[in-house]
């Protein structure tokens, strides 16, 4: 029995060489803006939790406190 070629070398539609041309992905969002972005949330999520936590008045309190001790 002779061993058959599974596929003919002109024929071979799944078989490409590649693209020497890579296409970097572009995103709308640097890098920098993402950390900002990031930051400002995490600061705005303390300060929630802590006026969840301490309520209104206390919290008010503390950031006045904190204003006056840095002027």
């Amino acid at each position: 029995m002779a061993a058959r070629l599974v596929a003919v070398p002109r024929q071979q539609a799944y078989v490409r060489a590649m693209r020497e041309t890579t296409i970097a992905s572009t995103s709308g969002w640097s890098r920098p803006l993402i950390g900002v972005a990031t930051a400002i949330g995490a600061l705005l999520a303390g300060t929630i939790a802590m006026w969840v936590h301490y309520g209104t008045a206390v919290f008010y309190e503390m950031i006045v406190a904190g204003l006056a001790a840095c002027f």
